[in-house]
């Protein structure tokens, strides 16, 4: 059981922050600025003694070789954000291209230091340091990085669901109007009072609490003139003849003769569900959390 549960864990797809090109720009930039920083103040594995150079010397060798890690970064972001738009990445997938991308720009690095300081060295050996410094200031980085958009792609939905809820209780306050098929305002009414509608030839019934007791409204219109007013809040067509309001509904029960509603009302009240919009409703059922 707990193989499946990692499998599925690597198999999910990568959040949209990660490959938002901003975001994308924004970590290729301060994994530079990290990497010139860190190496040219603390020196990791003895790099300025490895290298046999000056601290300005150091510098200057650095910045090219973060110049050249950039374009490594930019040529592999580029790819990843192509394959990603036609191919949504794993985190094995997208941990796997960023394994490679370090290796790549470390063999990058190994290489340089062969042919143009032409330095007598051993080049696996050469590769395994360069491995090891690509990873310290390549990962760091890219961790505090991801942690970060984490926090802000949070933020932004915390946002959104805050902005959703202030939205719904303006709604759930303010008076919800009714018009007739000559669009005239007939009737208006708060969308929390209202328990469902009913429609009976050109007709529709509005049913609502009034002092908690059950009171109704005759509209002539059409359910379906009204359906499409009232989608904008928590109402649902659930049969040819009814229209609900979705945060009324306490239960869905299944019976044999299909789905059934049962309604938060001072008396007993069960609206039924066609087999046309059973998962419809379901689908609402399953958004909403019940």
């Amino acid at each position: 059981m707990k193989k499946i549960w990692t499998m599925l864990i690597w198999e999910k797809k990568i959040p949209e922050f990660l490959i938002f090109r901003k975001n994308i720009v924004n970590r290729i930039l301060f994994t530079a600025a990290f990497a010139l920083v860190f190496i040219n103040i603390y020196a990791p594995f003895g790099v300025n003694t490895w290298y046999n150079v000056t601290k300005l010397e150091l510098f200057l060798y650095s910045s090219g070789l973060i110049l050249t890690g950039i374009l490594v970064m930019v040529i592999s972001r580029i790819l990843m954000f192509r394959i990603n738009k036609k191919h949504k990445l794993n985190y094995l997938q997208y941990g796997s291209w960023e394994l490679t991308e370090i290796v790549i720009m470390a063999f990058v690095y190994t290489l340089l230091k062969v042919f143009f300081l032409h330095e007598k060295s051993d080049i696996v050996d050469d590769f395994v340091v360069s491995l090891q410094i690509t990873a310290l200031v390549v990962i760091l980085p890219y961790m505090i990085l991801t942690l970060y958009f984490s926090w802000q792609d949070k933020s932004k939905k915390l946002e959104s669901l805050e902005q959703l809820k202030e939205d719904i209780n303006v709604k759930a306050t303010k008076l919800l109007p009714f018009y007739d098929e000559k669009e005239v305002m007939r009737f208006s009414m708060l969308p929390s009072d209202i328990l469902y509608l009913e429609a009976a030839d050109n007709y529709v019934t509005i049913y609502f609490l009034n002092k908690q007791k059950i009171s109704h409204y005759l509209l002539r219109n059409s359910l379906k003139n009204l359906g499409e007013y009232l989608s904008e809040y928590s109402f649902i067509r659930c049969h040819r003849s009814f229209i609900v309001n979705f945060e009324k509904v306490k239960l869905i029960r299944k019976e044999k003769e299909g789905l059934k509603l049962e309604i938060d009302a001072p008396s007993e009240l069960v609206i039924p569900v066609s087999k046309t919009y059973s998962q419809e409703v379901l689908n609402e059922f399953i958004k909403t959390g019940g």
